[in-house]
């Protein structure tokens, strides 16, 4: 497989625990019949809260940096620097998730630029610039 294609891989399996992490302490903060149940009302807070954020962010990233990898693969313009750029992306996706749930904001922020910087430079190169 494609290196680019892997490191997606490997960013949806970092969605998938993120998500099992979110659940896992929401579940320690409010219970399983509270998480069972229709969820109005229910208030999460802290660790739970930011990963519930941090899940959130991860999936609109997933949803914006699959087109780009697919496309380029399908169309054969993949290079050595498209996997470099998808494994730079992958590391800060890991780091912005840490750092989401320890509540570091300001260092979380830059990292998150970065993920998204890697996103947008794979856009360009679909789109030819």
């Amino acid at each position: 497989m494609a290196p680019e294609l892997t490191y997606l891989a490997y960013y949806g399996g970092l969605v998938l625990l993120t998500i099992l992490v979110q659940v896992l302490a929401a579940l320690q903060q409010v219970g399983l019949p509270a998480l069972a149940g229709n969820r109005e009302g229910l208030v999460l807070t802290g660790m739970a809260l930011r990963l519930e954020r941090a899940t959130a962010n991860s999936l609109f990233a997933l949803a914006l940096i699959a087109p780009p990898v697919i496309l380029l693969h399908l169309t054969k313009a993949t290079t050595d620097v498209v996997g470099q750029i998808m494994l730079v992306f992958l590391l800060a996706r890991v780091v912005y998730v840490l750092l989401y749930a320890l509540g570091i904001a300001w260092v979380r922020t830059i990292v998150w630029l970065v993920g998204f910087g890697c996103t947008a430079v794979l856009y360009a190169m679909v789109l030819g610039f």
